[in-house]
């Protein structure tokens, strides 16, 4: 069985359920020199329609605990600045939003100068050509957004902004970064609470690794010096369990329980000359205050006294309440509970030369309920095969690898939950398996597939967080990955990323939407009860048929419901159905069926039937909507996996059951639809499927 593990979120509590509808904000269409040009050429200042100055972009469910006033930075101060003498880690300060994972994110981002320029571009003014609005450039779920904001931000009674801040009172290029990503989430109040390599992502479009210092790797030390040599950010936290002690509770030692602090710097320093490094860590606590830590190599420890006073300016040494502390690693690692890396792509950081260019590839998908919502393969193996499946071609091992492996690091990001926490909607726990495959498959694999073949990787364990992230050595070959989420039936959207150091292969398994002719065993050899049916058939087909020996829609309806209505619990079939019928067999367009048309309707309706019976085990008159596609399959129907959904959707109840009229329906129309394209694209099939099964 499959362990989940539950995640507390960094400085935040579990939203409530809001009780009325707000409206999610967004950022499309709008343009940053097209709002300036108007805007100028008016002589007015920017008030932003997408995230305006009102409550519902504030909070959701809990209000600020003081009146707040919206102004503009001219209107708090006499000479307000964009970037103030330069951008640096003591220019975010923290205020009374809970949200030090997005400070300390801001922080690690000062460090890398070209990096901070790309998400804060510095050609920006209060004094040029300003016209209250101000452009961001951060990553979302896959892509690179503009975000404009305009300047009104949020002082207190005394002029003092309640939310993020600049040390110094005249620079506002912090403010409006966090409202920018407020704007990008939906209120201010979606902030609260979560881990700073989500922001550390969403500032590069890199990929984020969370190691547990619990159990950390033995080579975490190279992984620190590598991630500070090629200006990775960086981030820690100290977990907070919700029993023992209150949150943001601050330890003897200085550290605050359930905070999150920026690793700004990793260095190893020969103290005494011997040859013997110790390695040193700089951090900082976004509080920007006195709350630090006080053990070994805090400010003014007696270890600094070891140290020659060069070598403390190279480490750019201060001993001020600022927030910002050094400690070893030997401390560290005891005392912090999680450690967040973001690495970058040389796209993102041109100045890291060295860095080795990651090879990536992006899928999108979602887990829809009872289509392909398959929960995890421990605990759901009967539907775990639903869920997407998307193919990776390892061509070539790594260069420096000498056992021929490939490095390979997926990334599993649910999307939009953050946005959506003012809907009641919140994280769901997500992870992904990966099997070897022995040969080029191309269509989705069955339930057998993953009944009978072992997993070679695994994500950690399913967790409630944005991203699950893994990094595997897999010799060249064909895999497939399937995310999933832990429990079925859940429904999220999702973006997969695939990150390896050679050149790869990968696309979504699904099916060509078609029908092929099978050999199987529908319907089964008639039996004496079958010989009487067919007799009874036969006797008012003639009947109804009349001297002509043809029936038409409604003659077909009547000889239908007194042959099915009989077997199964249902109301029949419409007169509409019966149309779709005549046409599928109509050969000769005459608008009616004669005897031998009707006799491979008749075939068709008992091969159907026979699926129906032998997916309904429990002989309830309906079966599971996940065994519809293997139901379907089996009478020649391939789906694409967006068809299916949309079958699913029309044709299944409320749990996702298929009664026998409605996969009867189903099949009849499926069957006409794709006979009626047969030589229409794929993309055209699905299309006109997804439009017409509802009609």
């Amino acid at each position: 069985m499959y362990q989940t593990r539950y995640r507390f979120v960094i400085s935040g509590r579990r939203p409530r359920r809001s009780m009325r509808q707000h409206h999610i904000h967004g950022v499309a269409g709008q343009s940053y020199e097209e709002i300036k040009r108007n805007c100028l050429a008016r002589r007015a200042l920017f008030e932003d329609p997408e995230f305006p100055a009102e409550s519902s972009s504030l909070y959701y469910s809990q209000p600020p605990r003081r009146q707040i006033e919206w102004k503009r930075p001219k209107e708090i101060c006499s000479n307000p600045q964009w970037i103030d003498e330069g951008a640096s880690r003591f220019d975010v300060v923290q205020g009374e939003l809970d949200d030090c994972w997005l400070i300390a994110a801001v922080a690690s981002l000062t460090c890398d100068q070209k990096l901070f320029a790309r998400v804060v571009p510095p050609d920006q003014s209060f004094q040029h050509d300003y016209c209250g609005a101000f452009r961001f450039r951060l990553w979302y779920q896959g892509e690179w957004l503009d975000v404009v904001v305009d300047d009104r931000l949020l002082p207190t009674y005394r002029g003092q902004l309640i939310y993020m801040h600049s040390d110094t009172q005249r620079e506002f290029w912090s403010a409006l970064l966090e409202k920018a990503y407020a704007k990008l989430h939906g209120s201010f109040e979606s902030l609260k609470g979560g881990s700073a390599h989500e922001a550390m992502e969403d500032f590069t479009g890199g990929l984020a690794e969370v190691f547990t210092l619990k159990e950390w790797p033995p080579n975490l030390l190279q992984i620190m010096l590598k991630s500070h040599e090629r200006s990775a950010l960086m981030a820690c936290s100290i977990d907070y369990d919700g029993q023992t002690v209150d949150q943001h509770h601050r330890l003897d030692n200085g550290l605050i329980v359930g905070h999150a602090y920026s690793l700004t710097s990793v260095r190893q320093i020969d103290v005494d000359g011997s040859g013997n490094h110790t390695t040193l860590l700089r951090v900082r606590n976004p509080w920007g205050n006195d709350k630090e830590w006080n053990g070994a190599w805090s400010d003014r420890s007696q270890e600094w006294e070891r140290l020659p006073e060069y070598k403390k300016q190279s480490l750019g040494l201060t001993f001020d309440d600022d927030g910002e502390f050094w400690m070893n690693l030997f401390d560290f690692l005891n005392n912090f509970s999680e450690l967040e890396i973001c690495n970058l792509d040389p796209v993102c950081n041109e100045s890291a030369i060295s860095v080795k260019r990651w090879e990536v590839t992006t899928h999108t998908g979602s887990w829809v309920k009872h289509v392909s919502g398959g929960g995890c393969r421990g605990n759901h193996p009967e539907t775990f095969w639903t869920n997407p499946q998307f193919r990776v071609t390892l061509i070539d091992p790594d260069e420096t690898d000498d056992e021929d492996e490939c490095t390979v690091i997926v990334a599993l990001l649910q999307k939009d939950r953050r946005k959506k926490r003012q809907e009641g909607v919140d994280l769901l726990q997500i992870g992904y398996i990966i099997y070897k495959l022995k040969d080029n498959h191309q269509g989705t694999l069955d339930k057998n597939f993953f009944l009978y073949n072992a997993s070679v990787a695994k994500s950690p364990p399913f967790i409630n967080r944005r991203e699950s992230c893994g990094r595997h050595k897999l010799p060249p070959g064909n895999y497939v990955i399937v995310p999933s989420t832990f429990k079925p039936n859940q429904e999220g959207e999702f973006l997969l990323r695939i990150f390896t150091e050679k050149v790869k292969l990968t696309q979504e398994l699904d099916e060509e939407t078609k029908f092929v002719e099978t050999e199987n065993d529908y319907p089964p050899p008639p039996t004496s009860a079958d010989s009487r049916e067919q007799e009874e058939r036969l006797a008012r087909f003639r009947t109804i048929a009349g001297d002509d020996m043809e029936v038409d829609a409604y003659e077909l309806q009547d000889v239908l419901n007194f042959a099915f209505t009989k077997k199964f619990q249902f109301s029949g079939f419409s007169i509409d159905v019966c149309r779709s019928m005549v046409a599928l067999h109509d050969g000769d367009l005459s608008g009616k069926l004669g005897f031998e048309e009707f006799r491979d309707l008749w075939a068709d309706l008992k091969r159907w039937e026979g699926v129906f019976r032998e997916y309904d085990i429990d002989r309830s008159g309906s079966f599971n909507s996940y065994e519809l596609r293997l139901a379907l399959n089996s009478v020649g129907f391939r789906l694409s996996n967006r068809t299916l959904q949309s079958i699913v959707m029309r044709y299944s109840n409320k749990e996702g059951q298929i009664e026998f009229g409605d996969f009867i329906v189903c099949a009849v129309r499926l069957k006409t639809m794709i006979e009626a394209h047969r030589t229409a694209d794929f993309t055209n099939i699905n299309n006109f499927i997804q439009t017409t099964m509802y009609s």
